[in-house]
């Protein structure tokens, strides 16, 4: 944009943890949780999609960006938080992982185009958060993956066989790889483009710019038919059907993931962490 986005921001959630600004037509909503690398707790969540409603109904607004502040994208969500209090049984786990789901799932489908700006991670839930966006791009500094199964869990949003194909899709997913460089995940479909270190927000908010000169019904009708072009093919049905199966799988609870939570109830998650990284340590 060729001037910034307001510096007076509506905050949407306590503790400000989700910022709104409009500048023009861009809304720009930024995850605002630096000290833990901006990992989405429930009350985050629910303020994000407070925040995607809100770009929703302004009629001014004709783009949203979506960013984190400090060194990251964001983590994922909070593993921390599921260890101080975690959910129990299927009926619990069913209103977090849909609150999870619905929260990415709401950039795919808001009417308006999404643009993702990620620089350092965008691990598990957040990466699947910045394959929803319409458009993503990434600087120098982005790192992709889903480490999830390393640690006993499921898979929330089954987004990346639908832009990566089921080969590599599987190979990041089983494995568990969260070590996916800006420059692979533009090779392998999964962002648009990456740009120089600390350029990705000014990249992605020019591109909203460019995106909000053209006529809205035009760009809401064309975003639906594409998204429809994909709803043919099945994957809303796909990503319903996976996500009944991480609530069975969290539901039921795998050992690994209890041993995680456990050793970051005690020791913290950063030991929990590398517990899970020895795991998988190559021989």
């Amino acid at each position: 944009l060729a001037t910034p986005i307001s510096h007076h921001p509506v905050q949407l959630c306590l503790r400000d943890r989700v910022l709104y600004e409009r500048d023009d037509a861009v809304a720009l909503i930024t995850l605002n949780r630096p000290e833990r690398l901006n990992a989405m707790n429930q009350s985050m969540l629910e303020a994000l999609a407070q925040a995607a409603q809100r770009a929703e109904q302004d009629d001014h607004v004709r783009a949203v960006v979506l960013t984190g502040s400090g060194n990251a994208f964001s983590s994922g969500f909070d593993l921390k938080a599921q260890a101080e209090h975690t959910p129990q049984g299927i009926d619990e786990w069913r209103k977090v992982l849909r609150r999870n789901f619905d929260a990415c799932m709401t950039f795919w489908h808001l009417a308006k185009p999404t643009v993702a700006a990620v620089h350092g991670p965008a691990l598990a839930g957040a990466c699947e958060l910045s394959m929803a966006c319409d458009i993503t791009i990434a600087d120098e500094t982005a790192v992709f993956g889903e480490p999830e199964l390393r640690f006993g869990a499921g898979i929330v949003v089954m987004l990346l066989p639908w832009m990566v194909g089921p080969k590599r899709a599987k190979e990041i997913i089983l494995l568990g790889l969260d070590n996916i460089s800006a420059q692979e995940a533009a090779q392998i479909g999964l962002v648009n483009r990456v740009v120089p270190k600390g350029k990705d927000l000014e990249t992605a908010l020019s591109i909203a710019n460019k995106l909000s000169r053209i006529d809205q019904p035009l760009m809401v009708q064309t975003k639906q038919a594409i998204n429809q072009a994909y709803a043919i093919m099945g994957m809303e049905q796909a990503l319903e059907a996976a996500l009944k199966v991480d609530i069975q799988i969290e539901g039921e609870g795998m050992p690994t993931k209890a041993r995680f939570l456990q050793i970051a109830r005690d020791q913290g998650l950063r030991a929990a962490i590398a517990w899970r990284d020895s795991l998988t340590e190559e021989d």
